[in-house]
């Protein structure tokens, strides 16, 4: 599960959750006067006052549902693959979820002639909850990273300090196969030794017999860049689901562009299209 996916709307759903189940231990009736469905527990216990665990019916539909409801909208952020439930993707199952406990939090208070702090709280926190888990994929405020991805750290001086891994936009590497894996690099090309430049064709700018990809920009070079929240990579093949997420805070290569969307290249290798390049960092 990656944290970094999670967004201030869902920042917002944990927050209403946490104060729904809090509400589940406040009294549930205003004082002696139990009158409504809770009347029957008053007298059957002695005491004016109930809390949402002394009536199972509201605690289930109301309190644990809502609490549910978030954890599987939180949980549909963090995992990297879609699930579902029922045909269902598991976020809609959440939402849905979330959306029925605020409506019989309002009805649950609305036939309630005495409500306490427990119902009024809970019916308050239920509201947030669903307009929340609505919310976060419609307003762009929500929709911002609720752990933003750290700063690109400062490429150092070529051949100063260790050898950078991949997935470092600064990484220069000083062994044969110079090149691709950090922007800008190229292959040797045939004929050519180590240490031996690459012919320059003047009027193609680059390397003598360098080709851009097919659909490419002719002046494209390779280039790391981070994206700000997490967003699906597709197949080349144009397959509609996702091979891959690109996480926050990670590094990664863009070795084509493709129109508004860009051939990136992750860790392990695999190769994908980015079709959302909005607010990317480049390296």
């Amino acid at each position: 599960m990656n944290i970094r996916s999670l967004t201030r709307g869902d920042g917002v759903v944990i927050g209403a959750a946490v104060l729904l189940f809090i509400a589940s231990f406040l009294d549930s009736t205003g004082g002696p006067d139990c009158s409504g469905p809770l009347a029957k527990y008053c007298e059957a216990q002695s005491y004016s006052s109930v809390n949402a665990w002394d009536v199972l019916s509201t605690l289930m539909s109301v309190y644990l549902a809502g609490v549910i409801g978030a954890a599987i909208i939180v949980a549909s952020r963090a995992l990297p693959q879609p699930r579902k439930i029922a045909g269902l993707d598991l976020g809609q199952f959440g939402v849905a979820l979330s959306i029925f406990a605020a409506w019989t939090a309002f009805w649950t208070i609305i036939d309630s002639h005495n409500a306490g702090a427990g119902l009024i709280l809970g019916l308050i926190a239920a509201l947030i909850l669903a307009g929340g888990a609505v919310a976060t994929p419609l307003v762009p405020a929500l929709k911002v990273a609720l752990m933003p991805a750290p700063k690109a750290p400062a490429a150092a001086p070529y051949g100063a300090g260790p050898t950078p891994g991949y997935g470092y936009p600064g990484a220069q590497q000083q062994q044969a196969s110079q090149g691709y894996g950090y922007p800008g690099g190229q292959q040797p090309q045939a004929g050519q030794t180590h240490g031996q430049q690459a012919p320059v064709d003047a009027t193609a700018g680059g390397p003598a017999g360098a080709t851009p990809a097919a659909g490419s920009p002719a002046d494209f070079a390779p280039f790391w860049f981070a994206v700000p929240v997490a967003r699906p990579l597709y197949g080349e093949d144009g397959a509609p689901a996702p091979i891959a997420e690109l996480a926050p805070g990670t590094w990664y290569l863009a070795v084509e562009q493709r129109g508004q969307a860009l051939i990136a290249q992750t860790q392990d290798g695999r190769r994908g299209v980015l079709q959302d390049t909005t607010g990317i960092q480049r390296g």
